[in-house]
């Protein structure tokens, strides 16, 4: 189903991606996550997620069974989602991924938040999109922030290898 008089039209630097897509009754739109199995609002930020996780796993073959969408955490005694964590063959997690609307331009701020959500995940990678703009950064201990900035986004072999 298609509403296209509600949805946000900003053009992403993802590949295209089918969606389905429902209008409740309560006239909110909502899209199904494959990764979590049910329908949620279709908000900007959601639109983003749909696209990066279809990229990932067709064209970074990144498994769908290995990934998870809004993956509860405690952080100073208090509870936050990380919007997707991929995890490894042994369950680890190995990144997590941080989305922004399009609209929103991503600031040191961002990189805070999802650095902050790894002190409690340890990963390798941390990896930022507004759909857009992605940003990617390897765990480095030999410099100042913890982290470097990569060219491209890993593909999950490449990702879970160190």
């Amino acid at each position: 189903m298609s509403h296209q008089e509600d949805i946000d039209h900003t053009p992403l630097s993802l590949p295209d991606v089918s969606m389905r897509l429902r209008r409740c009754p309560d006239g909110v739109i909502r899209v199904f996550d494959p990764l979590r199995r049910r329908w949620v609002a279709f908000t900007p930020e959601e639109r983003v997620r749909q696209h990066f996780v279809a990229f990932l796993v067709a064209s970074m073959h990144y498994p769908p069974g290995r990934m998870a969408n809004e993956v509860a955490i405690s952080h100073n005694g208090r509870s936050r989602r990380c919007d997707t964590v991929i995890y490894d063959s042994a369950a680890q997690p190995v990144a997590v991924i941080e989305y922004k609307s399009p609209a929103v331009v991503i600031t040191e701020k961002t990189f805070d938040q999802i650095i902050r959500y790894n002190m409690v995940l340890g990963t390798r990678w941390i990896i930022v999109s507004n759909g857009v703009n992605h940003y990617c950064c390897k765990a480095d201990p030999s410099v100042p922030s913890g982290y470097t900035f990569q060219r491209d986004i890993p593909s999950y072999a490449a990702l879970i290898s160190l």
